[in-house]
Parts: C-alpha cells; sequence; structure tokens
C-alpha cells in the first residue's frame, strides 16, 4: 500500500491509494515478455533469460526470440486481434530451455502480454484432473438452493485441487463477507460460519476480482521479480496470472499460516457476489488448465446463483403483481383508502419483507403486526413532510433524535407517500436484528509506522472474536425495493382517480345543492307574500320554518366539508357545556319539529363537560335526524345520555335493520355511496356523519355504531375535559 501523509487519517480510502494492478513485478514460477502493436519487445521479467533461455533485447521482434512456433503463434493472433477491448487469454503448451511451460498471451490497452508458467505435472495427470471438472459442472447445474450448491461447490474444488481448505464467502450488503460452506482437511481449525470484514478486500481488490476471476500465489513467500522497460507508462497487468500480489495481502496471509493460496470469484450480474478461497499450508502449484477448469465451475456456479435469484425475483415479482392488482381495485371501489388498505395487509407485507405495516392518512392510523400504537403514532410522527416519496431507513442512527427510543425494535422503515394532498403513508416496517456475530479475529486493523511511514495493517490474529450488533435492520433488497417503487406508482395513479372522483363528487353536490335551494326559497317566497296579508299562526309558516331549516343545514355540511378538506379544522371554541341541559333542549326542538315521532330519552341530569357546545349540538341532532330518516314508522326514536369514571356516552337508538356489513367502514366517510343512492334520505350527500366523526375527534372522542335487535345504535364517547390541542 501506499504511504499516507502523516496529517491524513488513516482508513480504508488509504488501501484504496495502492496500485495493485501495477505492481511492477510477478511471481518467480513463471517470466513475462511483453510486445507492442509491431510485435516489439517493450517489457520483459528479470528472470525470462534464466527460466526461457532466451535473450530479451529491448526492441527485439517476437520472431527474433526463440520461444516456439506456439508460443510466436498465440502472440501473432493475439496482435492481429488488438484493440481498445484488450484480447481475452490464449494458452497453449511448450518446452523452453528444458522445462515445459503454460505460455498465456492476451491483449490490454497496446499491449500483447505473455507469460510463460512453470509446469511440472505431465499433460495427462493435469488432463484427468480437468475430467473431474466438468463431473463437478454436471451435479452443480443440478442443485436448487443456493447453501446446498455453495456447499458442493467447496467440496468440487477441493477434490480437483487438493488444497487443504476450500470456503465460499458470500457477501453482505456492507461488503463484509460470511464463509457459508467449507471443505477443510482434518486437523484445521474450520472457518465455517466465521464473518470476515470488508476492510479484508479493499476496493480496488474488489474491482480485479470481478474483471480477473481467478488469482493464485504459489508460495506465499516468494521474492518478487521486477519487470523491466522501455520507459513510458507503467505495465497494466490486471489480467496477468504471474502478477504479483499486494506485501499487505502477502502478509495477511502469512498471519493465517497460509503457504499458498487461489482465489475464484463468483460474479454475478457483473458485481462481486462471492468468492472461493483456497489455502494451502504449504507452497502448491496449481496448472493452468486445472485453474480454468475451477474458473469454469465458478462460472457455472455464478450462473445457478443467477438462476436461482432470478426465480425467486421471478416468484417475488408474480406475488407483488397479484397484490398490486387486487389492492388496486379495492382502493378504486372502497370509499375508506385505510380499510382497503387493511384488507390487503397481509399480501403488501408478504411482497414488501415487512414484518408490520402501518398505513396513515389525514391523522388517522391503521397498524397491523406486532406494532404497539405509541410507536406507531412515533413513527408517523418522524416523516418528513413531503420530500422523498420513498424513504428509507435501516439503522437506529438514520432516525431523527426525538423517535430513536419511542420506535422500539422497528429501526428498518420502507415509507411510500403514496398521496402527498391527505399525507397518505404506507409504511413497511423490520425490527432490529439483534445478532452476536463471529468474527475471524477483531476487524478493526491497527496503525504501525514502517520504513515509508505510518500505515494500515492487515490484522494478526484470526481467533475467534465475537461482537453483538445492534440497532440495524436487515435493508431492503434491491428486489423489495423494486416492488415498493411499482406499488407506489400504482398508488398514485388511484389516488389521482379518487382526487378525480372527490372533485366530481363536489361539483355533483353543488349543482344539486343549486337545484335543491330552488324549492325552499320559492316556498319562502310565496309564504312571505301570503303571510303578508294573513294574520299569525298560518301554516305556511311551518312550512317557511322547515324550508329554511332544511336550506341552512345543507349550507353548513357544505361549509363544514370545505373546511374539513382544506385541512382548516373546524376551529372549536371549548368552554363548560351542561351537556344534559343541551340534550333536553334538543330533543324538545325535535318533538316540536316532528310532533309525529315517538322521542324517549334516559338523559342522567347535570353532566357538564368541556366543549364547543354549537358543535356538540350539531351532532346530537345529526344523530337524531339519522334515527329518524332511517328509523322504522311508529317505533320510537331514543336518546340516551350516561356518565361514568372515563367521561360521557351519548347514544342516539332507533329500530331498524342492521347496516350492511360491507358498508359499515363507510359510514362516517364524505359521498358514501349509500348516501347517494338512498330513497330514505334524498336530499342527504353522506356529509352528515363524517362532519359529526370529525367534531367528536376533536374533543379526543370517539363515534361507532353497533347493532343490538332491534336497534341500530350510534355511540359518541366524550372526555370530561376535552383533549382537543
Amino acid at each position: 500500500m501506499s504511504a499516507a501523509q502523516p496529517s491524513q487519517p488513516l482508513g480504508l480510502d488509504n488501501c484504496a491509494d495502492e496500485p495493485i494492478h501495477i505492481p511492477g513485478h510477478i511471481q518467480p514460477h513463471g517470466a513475462l515478455l511483453a510486445f507492442d502493436g509491431k510485435a516489439m519487445l517493450r517489457e520483459w521479467s528479470g528472470n525470462a533469460a534464466a527460466l526461457l533461455g532466451v535473450a530479451p533485447a529491448p526492441g527485439a521482434p517476437a520472431d527474433a526470440l526463440e520461444l516456439g512456433p506456439d508460443a510466436l503463434a498465440l502472440i501473432a493472433a493475439c496482435l492481429a486481434e488488438l484493440g481498445e477491448d484488450g484480447v481475452p487469454p490464449a494458452a497453449a503448451e511448450v518446452r523452453l530451455a528444458g522445462r515445459t511451460f503454460d505460455c498465456v498471451v492476451h491483449g490490454t490497452g497496446q499491449r500483447v502480454i505473455a507469460e510463460f508458467e512453470l509446469r511440472s505435472q505431465p499433460s495427462d495427470e493435469v488432463a484427468a484432473f480437468a475430467l473431474k471438472a466438468h463431473g463437478a459442472i454436471d451435479k452443480i447445474k443440478r442443485q436448487k438452493a443456493i447453501p446446498a450448491l455453495l456447499q458442493l461447490a467447496v467440496e468440487q474444488i477441493a477434490a480437483i485441487t487438493g488444497f487443504d481448505r476450500v470456503m465460499a464467502y458470500r457477501f453482505r450488503h456492507d461488503d463484509s463477507g460470511d464463509v457459508v460452506a467449507e471443505a477443510v482437511r482434518s486437523g484445521l481449525r474450520p472457518y465455517l460460519g466465521m464473518r470476515y470484514p470488508a476492510s479484508d478486500i479493499p476496493a480496488q481488490a474488489r474491482r480485479l476480482y470481478t474483471i480477473n476471476t481467478l488469482r493464485l500465489i504459489a508460495d506465499i513467500g516468494y521474492q518478487p521479480v521486477a519487470v523491466h522497460g522501455m520507459g513510458g507508462a507503467p505495465l497494466d497487468m490486471s489480467h496477468c496470472i504471474l502478477r504479483s500480489v499486494s506485501p499487505i495481502h502477502v502478509e495477511y496471509l502469512q498471519n493465517m499460516g497460509v503457504g499458498a493460496s487461489m482465489s475464484v470469484s463468483i460474479v454475478v450480474n457483473g458485481r462481486l457476489w462471492g468468492l472461493v478461497a483456497c489455502h494451502h499450508m504449504a507452497p502448491k502449484q496449481v496448472p493452468y488448465s486445472i485453474r480454468m477448469a475451477c474458473d469454469v465451475v465458478a462460472q457455472v456456479l455464478a450462473a445457478t446463483v443467477q438462476s436461482l435469484d432470478a426465480r425467486e425475483r421471478s416468484a417475488l415479482t408474480e406475488q407483488a403483481a397479484g397484490m398490486r392488482t387486487h389492492l388496486i381495485e379495492t382502493l378504486l371501489h372502497e370509499d375508506d383508502v385505510l380499510a382497503a388498505l387493511a384488507q390487503h395487509a397481509d399480501s403488501v407485507a408478504a411482497s414488501l419483507g415487512a414484518e408490520a405495516l402501518v398505513f396513515s392518512q389525514q391523522g388517522k392510523l391503521h397498524v397491523h403486526g406486532p406494532l404497539a400504537p405509541a410507536q406507531a403514532a412515533a413513527i408517523v410522527a418522524s416523516l418528513p413532510s413531503g420530500g422523498d416519496e420513498l424513504l428509507q431507513r435501516s439503522r437506529r442512527d438514520a432516525w431523527p433524535g426525538d423517535a430513536r427510543e419511542q420506535i422500539g425494535p422497528w429501526v428498518g422503515l420502507l415509507g411510500l407517500y403514496f398521496d402527498p394532498a391527505t399525507e397518505g403513508w404506507l409504511l413497511a416496517l423490520r425490527q432490529e436484528q439483534v445478532e452476536t456475530v463471529r468474527w475471524g479475529g477483531k476487524p478493526e486493523k491497527e496503525v504501525k509506522v514502517g520504513p515509508l511511514g505510518p500505515r494500515l495493517t492487515p490484522r494478526g490474529s484470526f481467533e475467534e472474536w465475537l461482537d453483538v450488533v445492534r440497532g440495524t435492520a436487515e435493508p431492503w433488497s434491491a428486489d423489495h425495493l423494486l416492488v415498493a417503487d411499482q406499488l407506489l406508482g400504482e398508488m398514485h395513479r388511484a389516488s389521482m382517480v379518487r382526487h378525480a372522483e372527490m372533485e366530481r363528487a363536489r361539483m355533483q353536490l353543488l349543482a344539486m345543492l343549486g337545484h335543491d335551494l330552488r324549492d325552499p326559497l320559492q316556498s319562502i317566497t310565496m309564504a312571505a307574500s301570503v303571510l303578508q296579508h294573513g294574520g299569525e299562526g298560518h301554516p305556511l309558516g311551518q312550512r317557511i320554518e322547515r324550508s329554511s331549516g332544511r336550506m341552512q343545514r345543507l349550507i353548513s355540511q357544505v361549509l363544514d366539508m370545505s373546511r374539513l378538506e382544506s385541512g382548516l379544522g373546524l376551529a372549536l371554541q371549548l368552554q363548560p357545556v351542561n351537556v344534559s341541559r343541551m340534550a333536553e333542549d334538543l330533543l324538545d326542538e325535535s318533538r316540536t319539529a316532528h310532533p309525529g315521532v315517538d322521542y324517549q330519552a334516559a338523559i342522567v341530569p347535570d353532566v357538564s363537560i368541556t366543549a364547543d357546545a354549537d358543535r356538540l349540538a350539531q351532532v346530537i341532532s345529526n344523530l337524531l335526524s339519522n334515527a329518524r330518516h332511517h328509523g322504522r314508522a311508529g317505533e320510537a326514536v331514543m336518546l340516551v345520555l350516561e356518565r361514568d369514571a372515563q367521561g360521557v356516552r351519548i347514544e342516539v337508538r332507533n329500530h331498524g335493520q342492521p347496516i350492511a356489513e360491507e358498508l359499515v367502514p363507510q359510514l362516517f366517510n364524505p359521498f358514501k355511496r349509500m348516501a347517494l343512492h338512498n330513497p330514505a334520505n334524498r336530499t342527504g350527500m353522506g356529509l352528515g356523519l363524517y362532519i359529526a366523526a370529525n367534531i367528536v375527534q376533536g374533543h379526543g372522542g370517539e363515534i361507532s355504531y353497533r347493532y343490538e335487535a332491534p336497534h341500530v345504535i350510534f355511540s359518541v364517547a366524550l372526555p370530561l375535559a376535552s383533549q382537543a390541542g
């Protein structure tokens, strides 16, 4: 690794400065020659003359070197294909100076690089090992699960190569790696189940693992051989099989007691998904063709992993598509958005990989799963106003300070801001994963001072080191984020449709209101004309009262609806109210206005609460009016007022059939379909109960419906002192 400046803090960023792709050295069990586009020798390793028996004269043409016809043919073929994209390696067996070499030639940039790697095994022995790889590939293809696939792969590679230990790493989202499969020689301590930190493989090493998927260090204690050249830019050795490795990596392996090492990358969709790491306790040279067989095994392994992942992703996509179809259909036909979401909570949670859900809109919450209401409220309170439509949190320290302790274990959040107009959120939640991690040694590196100044050193101990990890949840995968993004888009469109329908209903309301006002106003005008010529007590006076009262109620409901929908609220004016006297007065008014209705009462006297008297009277009047409209003719309407330790309960009862179950969730919604088509309430628009519910909630109370045969009962529970903010 390059020396860091004394003032620069040491960390993993410093490791990225190490130019490991241009080390300027090779391992000594082979020699290297590099030619330019005109086949002239430009770079050569210091051992080329002794090992190959050739004289590497600078600028000499390739065919002037005694490399043999097979090697020269590889070099010529590579020169013919040389271009910006490079030329993949080609290999042949050659004999030079009485030795057998694997000659491997590849092209990169403006160079053709020929590497001559010594081989001691005869060709028939190498071929036998390569045949084993074909059998391994067939077995790997038949695996149906990733854990079994990886275990089979390490066993097969161990059998092909003879390494003492073969491990399969699977990398996590933070680039740390778990040993998930292992084949180990008897007598060695197993590493299965241990985790290794991301710092063990710095970023530039990950890049090389991705583009050069197999690396061999035949002897950890080797002495590097320098690569000489004619000047210019350093030789890019990213694809070289003999490339010398980082001194820090050598030190790391020496600390593990390893004598030789081979790594085979598992690259899935262009990303380093995992790694097969092979260790031997003594030096070990694995012939190139056997290594290539292992590389093919790893490619089949990666393809199988990709296929299994794709199968899981396809199943998730199909499940999510079905969930979206049913959810959006319900949203478009259900008046209550939260109730519609609640109907599909199980399938939504499964598609998003969530342990709990919270649906929030216009201050109302619905919780699905083992989540306390107080925690749900704290989670909703922590949400930003506006901002990103897809909100992610996976760590406790990512939450606003006040919420970190209030949310309990629910540190993982995926928020879908599906309707900004009504502050509509769908929140998917995950609990923190408290786990004990078996690190393969303490993960932090240490700083030591060497000849080039301070530098990070690799870990010196690989004894098991336990760490309890808290405050983090499993991050949301790319697949779940895709599901969330698609669901968010569909919910956006459904919200726009709902808002368009609401706007049409508003226009319909105004049109109907204008029509309904026309007749009462005409009655008032005619009655006023007659009364100018008659005495008091004329029956038309009652007609004036009824018509003008109905007109006033319609106007008031429209104004209240507008305030609620615009977010202004109902502006409650709180003061002490004798609710018993209010109930009696309202009942008397109803008896006077509707003498044909049998009104009965059970009112506890002298009950006082803190409330807005006019708004509370509006609630009671609305419930009495509903009972009169919908009650069975000839049967009594009962007004009940009770007091207990919790507060006051007001109930209005009438004889009637129970409300259909599918309509109950819509009772307190505006513009209810059942109201728009109800002949018993010809002039109603379904606003009365909606406004009444908002008034009650504004007082910190609750309004509800139940059926106790033969009575339809609407009940209002209010605290003695209003909790309105």
